[in-house]
């Protein structure tokens, strides 16, 4: 009954193309299937579990597509970036200078 029911689940969210299953983010992201679903797994993509398989909304690329960052996104880039101009920072000015 509860397979049945997932079954029936899946096909009416695939139907209404809300979703999208992992293998087409990939595509879309240009990654392979494995790198999405490890950030599925991650829970850096999120995704609903329907029985062995994975259902992404859509809304979710619409979000990567044109969404601004979140505040621990900013502070991971700050840190990137404050460690890269430590490490390399004589060579960035040698460079600003060409």
């Amino acid at each position: 009954m509860l397979i049945k029911f997932f079954m029936l689940l899946r096909g009416s969210l695939m139907k209404e193309n809300e979703y999208i299953t992992i293998p087409q983010l990939a595509k879309i992201l240009g990654l392979s299937r494995i790198a999405v679903y490890k950030k599925v797994k991650k829970g850096e993509i999120e995704a609903i579990r329907i029985g062995r398989n994975f259902a992404i909304s859509k809304k979710y690329i619409v979000d990567i597509e044109g969404r601004t960052l979140r505040d621990k996104e900013k502070k991971e880039i700050d840190k990137a970036v404050k460690k890269i101009v430590k490490e390399y920072g004589e060579v960035l000015k040698l460079l600003g200078k060409v």
